[in-house]
């Protein structure tokens, strides 16, 4: 679970760990700019990705967001503007 006091490479590795997890992809399979939809992500598994952020970073994140994450970089980058990291 997340806290203020994690770093950013504690959080860096959270939020691979959920990615993989909703995506059912192994970490050492998932690169930064590997597109999920390559990896045979669908919408589903996206909206799980997007719930599974929410509820460990306790942050709400728009709906019209699951176009930008698309990607391991474009989750953080979501993320960050979503939490203000």
């Amino acid at each position: 679970m997340y806290t203020d006091m994690q770093t950013a490479g504690e959080r860096a590795a959270r939020i691979t760990e959920l990615v993989c997890d909703q995506l059912e992809i192994e970490p050492e399979d998932l690169g930064e700019g590997d597109l999920f939809t390559d990896l045979g992500a669908d919408l589903l598994g996206l909206i799980g990705v997007l719930a599974a952020l929410e509820k460990e970073f306790k942050v709400v994140i728009p709906q019209e967001e699951l176009d930008r994450l698309v990607s391991l970089a474009a989750v953080r980058e979501v993320l960050a503007e979503s939490v203000g990291w």
